[in-house]
């Protein structure tokens, strides 16, 4: 005993003992022989005994009766192969105090060879606390279980009875809503269609009146300037009058498009393309639209490739969107219409470098009449968008588009490529 006392000391030093005393937890330090070497402050308090009173006293007195007897062995164990580890995993561990009451603790395991004298030390854990609150945590389960049985006796029965009743109450509910939805589905046809004739009169009367007093302010300045002689003035008449017709066109075939887009009409006829022949066909097309210093780019990855589609309803889908394009971008802008294939989709990009759309208005975007607050004096319909969305629904594609205020936007097309 006296050779343990003095190699605990030897190993000792004050910064040691200072740690030693302040840890918060329980520690005792015992030899080979489970003599006990030193106890700190919160150990000794832990099992009721004075200080130092727990040195040199076998470590069996710590352990209720039950365990003492494999305890001998499981020491010798621990020495013969020391491993880090903690005591009595999957199971509860209690320890005894001086006044022989028994407490709840968990024990981890650690060893030194100082000296070639091997030392074992037990870092101790009351969990009295943590196991009342786990006991009363278990017999509120049991109580809350035992509630909730009642309870859901009660929720049947009350349930049971409920059902009884709600099915008497069912079939006249259910045609109740029929009618309701009737009402509300033919109320919302007719305002809905009340609300489309009053955008298509204002933007009819509006669009329509522009070009026509274009056309007869023109004209009969053209009367005067052929009696003067002055064929540039004529040709710069005559093109406005050109450009005037241009626009009825255009307004006329959005109206007798979404008409047939809306009697669904419109068939759709698949044929095989050459992807990069039309898009150069359709650019071709709007180079008589496009304003001074504008560009068409096409970049298209699939060359070579080719995609069933309907030709007739693809090209109305980029005229529109090129048309946008151009309207809503300035002088010297670029066009960018790309491409490339994916395998079982084509996907073509319309890229602009116009006015962009602004944030709070994107939802309606593709909505009949839909005109964004930025569109200024562009002259147009807001059937565009609308008309491109339903085409492209008929060719089981999707459209999708990302925009920057006054930066421009992208639209980008995707179409199956099925034979």
């Amino acid at each position: 005993m006296i050779q343990s006392f003095e190699l605990l000391s030897t190993i000792s030093n004050d910064a040691f003992r200072e740690i030693f005393q302040s840890m918060t937890e329980g520690i005792i330090i015992v030899n080979k022989e489970g003599n006990i070497l030193v106890a700190n402050r919160v150990a000794e308090a832990m099992f009721g005994y004075e200080s130092n009173e727990l040195s040199g006293k076998l470590l069996d007195f710590l352990l209720p009766v039950r365990y003492r007897g494999r305890h001998l062995q499981q020491r010798n164990d621990f020495s013969s192969n020391p491993i880090p580890r903690r005591m009595g995993i999957g199971r509860d561990l209690s320890a005894l105090r001086k006044n022989g009451t028994e407490f709840p603790v968990e024990i981890s395991l650690n060893y030194s060879n100082a000296s070639g004298n091997f030392i074992a030390m037990a870092f101790i854990t009351d969990i009295t606390i943590r196991k009342n609150a786990e006991e009363a945590l278990r017999q509120s389960e049991e109580q809350l279980i035992l509630y909730a049985s009642e309870l859901e006796k009660k929720v049947e029965a009350r349930t049971s009875d409920l059902n009884n009743s709600i099915k008497t109450l069912e079939h006249e509910i259910i045609e109740r809503k029929k009618a309701e939805e009737e009402v509300r589905k033919s109320l919302e046809k007719e305002r809905e269609l009340n609300d489309l004739k009053s955008k298509f009169v204002s933007i009819a009367s509006h669009e329509f009146r522009t070009p026509l007093s274009t056309i007869l302010s023109s004209i009969s300045l053209v009367d005067q300037y052929r009696q003067r002689g002055d064929i540039e003035k004529i040709d710069k008449h005559t093109q406005r009058v050109r450009s005037s017709v241009n626009h009825l066109t255009a307004i006329l075939n959005d109206f007798l498009s979404l008409g047939k887009l809306e009697e669904g009409k419109v068939e759709v006829n698949k044929e095989s393309i050459l992807l990069i022949e039309f898009l150069s066909d359709v650019a071709e097309e709007m180079k008589v639209h496009l304003k001074s210093g504008q560009q068409i780019i096409i970049d298209c990855s699939a060359q070579n490739g080719t995609v069933q589609t309907d030709s007739r309803i693809l090209r109305n889908i980029l005229i529109n969107l090129l048309s946008n394009a151009t309207k809503y971008s300035g002088t010297n802008k670029k066009i960018r219409m790309t491409c490339r294939d994916s395998g079982p989709s084509i996907y073509i990009d319309i890229q602009d470098e116009g006015i962009g759309i602004p944030e709070g208005e994107r939802k309606h975007l593709f909505d009949r009449f839909f005109r964004a607050s930025n569109a200024g004096n562009v002259q147009g319909t807001g059937l565009g968008l609308n008309i491109v969305k339903r085409y492209v629904e008929l060719l089981n594609g999707s459209i999708n588009y990302s925009t920057e205020y006054q930066k421009g936007s992208t639209f980008t097309v995707a179409i199956p490529n099925h034979p």
